[in-house]
């Protein structure tokens, strides 16, 4: 290893701490479980709800409406993720949809995948957002509470145990030298949350991204442009027919004077 590797290895380890992709990761992470136990809720009200009385015709229309619920949902979901994560995911359906009609796009809706991997993923949030929320707030309770310590060593008793050894900070040196491990302590934690984060991308790109709607063809689609072109060969025809109407009674006219 040289000294390029080991500089780069260092300035990768510390450099997390200046990265802005960091804390959006983090801000992701932390609204991980308000988000996951909010769907969790709300899911299992409105589809126990709409199965329970499925047997009736209300049942159908709930169970529609929470279709369309958690699709919106998912959709948040992977918007979320492109703007705190940076991740990449394919739309969520091919744009030919939009031209569909209100029965043909719910069929569209039903027997796409991603509609049912969007709903488990909403689903994975919960105890996702559980493992989370532990994790991250231990992680960062001890990062503070090590870096607190030059600050708090003379109010209180302070002392870490570590198997069967305890160790007492009575010490201004010593309560330096914990500030220092949790700034340590600190660093690494964010790497771990940084690829909590990335695992989560992964998990939100391959549940609520549709990879067939990247190999859709543009030319399918009537673009602004085209909208443009065609309403210029509209005004033109108009004026050709203007024109020819204004020709024609013209001709008839002067027919009528020579009678």
């Amino acid at each position: 290893m040289g000294l390029n590797d080991i500089t780069k290895w260092i300035r990768d380890l510390f450099g997390v701490v200046t990265k802005r992709q960091t804390y959006l990761n983090l801000t992701y992470l932390l609204f991980t479980f308000p988000l996951g136990t909010a769907y969790f809720i709300f899911l299992v009200t409105g589809l126990s709800m709409g199965l329970g009385l499925s047997i009736t015709l209300i049942g159908l229309p709930i169970l529609l409406l929470m279709l369309v619920a958690w699709w919106e949902l998912a959709a948040f979901e992977r918007q979320l993720a492109i703007w705190l994560l940076g991740v990449d995911i394919p739309p969520m359906e091919n744009r030919c949809v939009g031209k569909q009609k209100s029965l043909e796009k719910i069929k569209g809706y039903i027997l796409n995948p991603v509609t049912w991997k969007g709903l488990v993923f909403l689903f994975i949030k919960f105890p996702l957002g559980i493992f989370t929320l532990i994790v991250s707030f231990t992680l960062i309770g001890i990062t503070l509470a090590f870096i607190a310590t030059p600050f708090a060593y003379k109010l209180t008793d302070i002392d870490y145990s570590i198997g069967t050894s305890t160790f007492v900070i009575d010490s201004f040196a010593s309560a330096l030298m914990m500030m220092f491990l949790g700034m340590i302590f600190g660093i690494i934690s964010l790497h771990f949350m940084n690829w909590m984060a990335k695992l989560s991308g992964i998990l939100a790109k391959n549940l609520l991204g549709n990879a067939n709607s990247y190999m859709t063809n543009e030319n399918d689609y009537t673009s602004f442009d085209d909208i443009e072109l065609d309403e210029e060969e509209t005004v033109g025809s108009i004026e050709k027919v203007e024109t020819v109407d204004a020709e024609y009674i013209e001709e008839y006219d002067i027919g009528i004077q020579r009678e």
